[in-house]
């Protein structure tokens, strides 16, 4: 979902009020009329809290991005607010290197960190709790309850509403309406999944050619195109809100790679042990143990190159 004509524009008047407050020689008139704008449309406030926010994400733009900037001892406070709104208003930065999703993430209303939960009690009574590395969008008006999922995963829990609005979960490969429900979507670059705790929800492909019903104690994931087959819930869904990964006979190289979401760097499986079967309940708060229940229980060799590298491999044989 792109950035709507009211964002973009509430979002280059707060880069203009930026560059104005920061110039050095803004006055206490400026400052009133800033006020004004600011308490004249929900959109100000949000597009100011994300400018706002600017200063502290910036250190997670890729050092191309940044050292010109870092470089150039001239370059004015106006022109960096230029390209920051560059960043958050451009259908694509593909010119500058640099992912559009990533550049999105970094405005999203909410979002968490590598190895970070978070809940959050939304305006009508719902709540949602994010999972790692997960960015999201608040989008709740007169007529409708909006969640954009950019990226990562969510637990929501939808409250009753008087006015009836419907509640959505919409990410690039379809959307997801609450039926008076409990359930998680999960958005990743192949494509969404969905598991339903409580009620049912109603998932539709983004082509709008597939739509299904999922009920609780149900998932199916789902992509642009399709809605696959529902299958049943087992133990391991959800279990990331007591801080656990539950294996039920599950791929090494895949309880792995799931492990790696809540940590920093690169964990790598050999790719001939990667088929082996584990069952388990795994910590992702703290994941070197996880790591280590699984060198001892199965004999593997995990190598630490770093804090940021490491892989496991099968034991060296005796």
């Amino acid at each position: 979902m792109s950035l709507s004509d009211i964002e973009l524009k509430a979002i280059s008047a707060a880069a203009k009020w930026y560059a104005r407050l920061h110039s050095g020689v803004a006055t206490e008139s400026d400052r009133s009329a800033w006020n004004d704008w600011l308490a004249a449309d929900p959109y100000h406030r949000q597009a100011w809290q994300r400018m706002a926010a600017v200063g502290e994400q910036m250190a997670s733009v890729p050092g191309a991005l940044a050292s010109p900037a870092l470089r150039d001892a001239d370059l004015s406070r106006r022109q960096l607010v230029r390209g920051v709104l560059l960043l958050s208003c451009a259908s694509s930065i593909g010119w500058l290197g640099w992912r559009s999703e990533t550049s999105r993430s970094l405005f999203a209303d909410l979002r968490t960190a590598v190895g970070e939960r978070r809940e959050v009690r939304l305006a009508d009574g719902s709540s949602v709790l994010l999972n790692t590395d997960t960015s999201l969008n608040v989008r709740f008006d007169a007529h409708r309850r909006v969640l954009e999922l950019l990226s990562g995963e969510i637990l929501v829990t939808t409250a009753a509403d008087p006015s009836q609005r419907p509640f959505k979960v919409l990410t690039r490969h379809g959307e997801v309406l609450a039926l008076g429900t409990r359930f998680i979507v999960r958005s990743r670059e192949p494509g969404g999944e969905v598991a339903v705790l409580e009620k049912a929800v109603q998932v539709s492909s983004a082509a709008g050619g597939a739509m299904m019903r999922v009920e609780a104690g149900q998932s199916v994931a789902f992509n642009g195109r399709s809605v696959g087959a529902l299958r049943r819930n087992d133990a391991s869904v959800g279990a990331w809100q007591q801080g656990s990964i539950i294996a039920i006979d599950r791929p090494l190289g895949e309880l792995l790679a799931d492990i790696s979401r809540y940590r920093r760097g690169v964990l790598r499986c050999d790719p001939r042990i990667a088929q082996l079967k584990v069952s388990g309940a795994f910590p992702i708060d703290n994941t070197d143990m996880a790591l280590a229940a699984l060198e001892s229980g199965l004999s593997l060799r995990v190598t630490r190159y770093s804090r940021y590298w490491v892989n496991v491999s099968g034991a060296d044989p005796r």
